[in-house]
């Protein structure tokens, strides 16, 4: 069968989506090379503002009389749940290789699901084209990591293509001036990826990796053919329990550049959409009417951290979502679910809040960011880890974390890192740039990335790879902040902020209404302040010494939905709504607080 399966895994930012748009537009597929711009797979509007991946995505694409099934997967390890599924829809992968940083935390990630798969790998060593790209020393890294995951001899003789995806070409050797195109890649992929191997005449099987609406067609899985002849027809659909259910196929669809085409059938190998299971969910197996056998289902990784969301209480509530209440949220969570089965959620018995656990912080703030830009309002907790008894003993989970700094602020790093339980595993030294690969507890890493941008002025790069759970490391010294609170409600104004700026730095500009018991700053002092904003100044006809000088404000620190969940303490929420990111205390009162003995 003239076909391949293949699936694009990397370290986020080594440019999976750049190589994707470079075979799309190359191929021989009449629609995609007409394509122009960049990141055409990344069709998200979140994808296209943080420039990663967050979604899979399938296109198709004919080269030679072949036609190539591509699968781009998130390379953050925070949606590894997407990587996972990926490897059940594919029979080989493209590894991609910075040439100059080598092998990244979530590249032994991604790797190692796919060496578990038993997929054939070709590694691409790309952007060749870095003035200090070091492509033979990045190939003996990728071939150490092969070894060290336990890859099979067939997997370890792996084929190498060197390649400049922001150029389009690509070739046998590490020299850009030979290469014309992206086309030795095409072959490669032909040559050392196997075709499906399935039976075509035995009973069907479809397995599901993924789901999504269709206006038109209502919910539509995409799946692989793994036996049998797909057709419209009647089927037995058995969920993730085992449990069978008649049910009937009403479309079912290949892939054609980035397109879907309606077909009459689809031959065992191929990657389909469809449609016709209302209820359709990840991990599930669509089976022949008369000899119904379900797939193995499939392990996901468990959660690692969780949140609170609630329906939002502030005196701000309802002014600017559309969806509001506690039954909008549980709505929306139960959606979220069907797609992403790394999510978990507790409905809980009260049902104003709702415990949500996700991969890491990034996992759960991508669904709050989707919320927010579709008219939900709530607010949520601080992110917590969450703790497993195994043999009946405490176990947390625990990070591997890589960072690269100016040498001269590794001894900062190395002291911050030694007060979050993190104990430094190897160090080395790069060109005036400090290697460091400590192990954490996950919690230790809770509120640090922006510690650490501060710390390093923006020249530092922090990756992480979970590790797994270990026995619990031990408390851990409380990394306490104050923040600034507003006394009153009303709107902030430049007198009163100028008095609050001189205790430390503000959260918000000056014409914005506040709340009693919104954080507007962070306290200089590891203690909570109250602070009036809203104090203007008395109009009198009486002159005061130093009337004349002109004073003004500093400017503010613009707290993005990442920035607010890391900075809030176990007695502040973050309150999100379409249009604002505000800050709160879970107590707005003060002697609420003061009673709880929060003051």
């Amino acid at each position: 069968m003239n076909l391949r399966n293949i699936a694009i895994i990397a370290h986020v930012d080594h440019g999976k989506t750049t190589l994707v748009d470079a075979l799309l537009k190359q191929s021989e597929t009449a629609d995609t090379q007409k394509f122009e711009g960049d990141t055409i797979m990344d069709s998200n509007e979140l994808e296209r503002e943080r420039g990663i991946t967050i979604f899979s995505k399938n296109a198709a694409v004919r080269y030679k009389d072949v036609k190539i099934n591509i699968v781009d997967t998130p390379g953050h390890a925070d949606f590894g749940g997407e990587v996972e599924r990926i490897m059940n829809l594919v029979d080989g992968a493209l590894l991609l290789v910075d040439a100059k940083e080598g092998p990244m935390p979530q590249t032994r990630f991604v790797l190692k699901k796919a060496i578990e798969a038993g997929h054939r790998i070709i590694v691409v060593i790309n952007k060749i084209d870095k003035p200090d790209a070091r492509p033979e020393w990045v190939l003996d890294q990728t071939f150490d990591l092969f070894v060290e995951l336990g890859a099979s001899d067939r997997q370890t003789d792996f084929p190498v293509v060197y390649a400049s995806a922001k150029q389009a070409k690509a070739g046998p050797e590490p020299k850009l001036e030979s290469m014309t195109g992206i086309k030795p890649l095409f072959d490669a992929i032909i040559e050392h990826i196997p075709a499906p191997n399935s039976d075509a005449n035995g009973p069907l099987q479809v397995s599901v990796v993924n789901t999504s609406h269709d206006n038109f067609k209502g919910r539509t899985g995409v799946g692989r053919v793994i036996r049998g002849t797909f057709k419209p027809g009647p089927v037995i659909w058995i969920n993730r329990e085992g449990k069978q259910t008649p049910a009937k196929i009403t479309s079912v669809m290949v892939f054609d550049g980035l397109q879907r085409k309606e077909v009459a059938e689809a031959q065992a190998g191929e990657v389909v959409a469809f449609a016709g299971i209302e209820n359709l969910n990840i991990g599930e197996t669509v089976a022949d009417a008369n000899q119904p056998e379900a797939l193995p289902v499939m392990a996901i990784e468990e959660p690692t951290v969780k949140m609170t969301f609630g329906v939002n209480t502030s005196p701000f509530a309802g002014k600017e979502g559309q969806y509001c209440t506690s039954r909008n949220l549980k709505e929306r969570l139960e959606r979220e679910l069907q797609n992403d089965v790394a999510l978990r959620v507790d409905f809980g018995q009260a049902g104003e809040s709702f415990v949500v656990s996700g991969r890491g912080e990034l996992h759960l703030a991508i669904l709050i960011e989707k919320m927010r830009r579709e008219g939900y309002e709530l607010q949520v907790s601080r992110p917590q880890v969450i703790f497993k008894a195994i043999d009946g003993d405490k176990h947390e989970p625990f990070e591997q974390v890589e960072i690269e700094v100016p040498e001269d602020m590794a001894g900062m790093v190395i002291e911050k890192m030694g007060k979050r339980r993190g104990e430094l595993k190897d160090m080395g030294n790069d060109n005036g740039v400090a290697k460091m690969t400590f192990e954490i507890p996950t919690r230790g890493l809770i509120g640090y990335r922006s510690e650490f941008m501060v710390d390093t002025r923006g020249q530092g790069m922090l990756n992480t790879l979970l590790l797994g759970y270990r026995p619990y490391a031990g408390d851990m010294a409380r990394l306490e902040h104050g923040s600034l609170v507003a006394h009153e409600s009303g709107t902030a104004v430049t007198y009163g902020m100028l008095t609050a700026q001189e205790r430390g730095t503000l959260f918000i500009p000056a014409g914005v209404d506040v709340y009693e018991g919104q954080i507007v700053g962070q306290n200089a002092k590891p203690e909570d302040l109250i602070v009036n904003v809203c104090k203007e100044k008395r109009l009198s006809n009486m002159r005061s010494k130093g009337d004349g000088v002109a004073e003004s404000l500093a400017p503010h620190r613009d707290m993005t939905l990442e920035l607010a969940l890391e900075y809030i303490g176990d007695d502040e929420l973050v309150e999100v709504t379409p249009k604002s990111i505000r800050m709160r205390k879970q107590l707005l009162k003060d002697y609420e607080r003061r009673r709880a003995g929060q003051l």
